[in-house]
Order: C-alpha cells, then structure tokens, then sequence
C-alpha cells in the first residue's frame, strides 16, 4: 500500500517512523515547521525502542492519491486536515485513530462508510517538537470498521501495519498473545466492535484533563494522591452518565472493562491508590496526555471530546456532571489565558479536601 499520515504529532510521527523502517511507502503531512524540521533533519523517535533518526517523507499537503490514509490529527482539527487535502481523498482507504467517539462520524460526513475504518492507539507517545516524538510505552494498535462488519481490505491495512507494529515472530506472553516486546511495539489487533472499545478508551483517557490543567507530567500528577481521588471522582460521574444511555464499555485486549468499572465501584482511596500506583510509573520518560501536549504546542485541546463527551449527554451539565463540567471549564481556561492553575488552586475549585471519604 501507498500510505499517507494526515498530522505529524506524536503518533503521525511513530507510525511514520516505524511504517517507513519497514520499507513502506510512507508520506507524513504535517505543518510547515515540522515538515521542514523532518526535511532537513529526519524525524528523530526516541524512548522504548531507543534512539534513531528516520528518513520519512513530509509534505504540507497530500501531492497525490494514495492507498490508505491515516488521519492522526485531534479529533477538532479533522474538518481543517480534510479541506487542506480533500482534493486528493477521492479513491482512499481511511482509517481513523483520535481518542473519543466522533472521529469516526466526522469522517463519515465526507466519505463513503464502506472506506471508513477505526482504530484505537494503546501505546504511549509524546510530541516533544517539530520532527521528533517519544515513545513512552508499548501497546496495541486496534483496527476495526466502525460501520458494518469487517471485511478483506481491513485484513489489507492489518497486515501492513503488522510490518512495522508487531513483535517478534515466535515472542509470545504465557497466555499465547503476541507479548509487549522490546524493539518492536505490541500487536496489531482486529475488533469486532471498535465503537465499543473506543467508549472504554474514552474512560482510560479520563484523567488526561488533570495534567492538562497542572502543566505537569502524568507522573508528576499523580504523585498527589488528591489529584488521584479527583480521577476516580470524574470516571464515577462519568460512568454513571453513560451506562444511563444504555451504552456497555467493550474490553481491549489487554485492558478489560472490568478494571474501569471495578475501580468506579471500590473505596475512593483504595481506587485512588491503584492511580498512583499505575500512573507514576508509566514511563521512565515525561509522559504528557494528550490534551495537555495540544495546549503545550499553543493549540485547542480536545478536551470536548474526551470529558466534554459525557457533557453532551445530559440535559444540564453544571447539575447532573458538576465535576466534569467544571474540569471542562477550567481546561478551556488554560487554553485561553495560556497559564495553567496551581495545585491548590485545582483542589479549591473541586472542594477536595472534603472528598477524602
């Protein structure tokens, strides 16, 4: 396959990176300064796989029509990458890959449902600056269609990302799955119910808001152990958003939803701990979440579409999901006045202290 990766951030630039190392034919579609920075000197991805400079393709804009595109950009820039390229998005396979639930019918707005394809990105990585990433941790990249049943051309795009993301041959964990492998990223795995599994995604992206309004990293954060009761306390008035709208969170295959809904459900400390246990420990480098590496780069989050989803659920957001509507609030606060808010700040606005229960 010809391939074309719409936003040169942090996953844009790992996936062009590794796609390219296999010996794809691979185009990465960034901004002018990154494509410059990558032009003159390659696109440099550090972290779980070591250090390497990869000589990737980058253009402003699609120059051709290509076999697959990937669009990698936020879910709020979209409609922006689809009318800078729209000329040459006549004849291609897309496939999605922005954490929340609307990317998908964004995309459906412009193009056949029958060449649309989703998928869920679990490894971690980190746009540092123009032409080069991070990769924090490894994990899985899950491919489904989101409208209909999957079909060959699915099974196509699988197996060219498996060139690039999968272990070893023969490397597999105890229970016979591809395993989490040094030098290569997880595995490529195919869903029969993407649109589910992007609904726990949502929830694992939950707390991405706090960094966002901390400035810091997800492992400075969550040292705090308020800021981890405040984490549990949003995926609580989350939850109970959506399993009131009948929707049923599907398990990713190596995050069940059992581990979401068991945390919502236990003591708010012990659950709190489990936050600081896991979160502090993600990655030996800065992790940065998603929403917070948008507001560092000077651009809108997409924080209305991970917290701000369940906001477009009920009638009255200040009353039915106070917590999330305020974190919400305050992130569009950072955005705009370019200052991010004190810790006691964050545990004044969230009456915290009262919450230690």
């Amino acid at each position: 396959m010809t391939i074309a990766i719409i936003g040169a951030g942090a996953i844009g630039s790992v996936a062009a990176a590794y796609l390219t190392k296999a010996g794809e034919d691979v185009t990465l579609i960034g901004r002018k300064d990154q494509v410059e920075a990558i032009q003159k000197n390659g696109l440099r991805v550090v972290g779980a796989r070591g250090e390497e400079i990869f000589p990737v393709q980058a253009l402003a804009r699609l120059d051709r029509e290509y076999d697959l595109v990937i669009f990698t950009v936020k879910t709020q820039d979209i409609e922006a990458a689809y009318n800078a390229n729209q000329a040459f998005l006549k004849k291609c396979l897309v496939l999605s890959s922005q954490n929340g639930v609307q990317s998908d019918t964004i995309l459906a707005g412009h193009f056949d449902k029958a060449r649309l394809y989703s998928s869920i990105v679990m490894f971690g990585a980190t746009y540092t600056e123009p032409g080069q990433a991070v990769v924090n941790f490894e994990g899985d990249w899950i491919i489904g269609k989101p409208f209909g049943p999957n079909d060959g051309k699915l099974n196509e795009i699988v197996q060219t990302l498996k060139k690039a993301f999968s272990p070893p041959r023969g490397q597999r964990s105890p229970k016979g799955e591809e395993p989490l492998a040094k030098g290569s990223l997880s595995a490529v795995v195919v869903s029969d119910n993407i649109t589910g599994m992007k609904w726990l995604k949502l929830f694992v992206n939950f707390n991405n808001c706090i960094p966002a309004l901390t400035g810091k990293s997800m492992q400075e954060t969550f040292a705090d152990m308020d800021l981890c009761r405040l984490s549990i306390l949003l995926l609580k008035e989350g939850l109970v958003i959506v399993r009131k709208s009948g929707i049923a969170l599907v398990s990713l295959p190596q995050f069940p939803a059992e581990r979401i809904y068991g945390m919502a459900n236990m003591p708010l400390e012990q659950a709190a701990g489990i936050i600081n246990k896991t979160l502090t420990s993600l990655s030996k480098e800065p992790l940065y979440g998603s929403i917070l590496q948008s507001i560092m780069r000077g651009r809108t989050s997409e924080i209305d579409y991970i917290n701000g989803q369940v906001l477009k659920m009920v009638r009255s957001p200040k009353d039915e999901a106070p917590l999330n509507a305020r974190a919400v609030e305050m992130v569009h606060q950072v955005e705009q006045r370019k200052k991010y808010f004190t810790v006691e700040e964050i545990k004044e606005a969230f009456e915290l202290n009262r919450q230690k229960v």
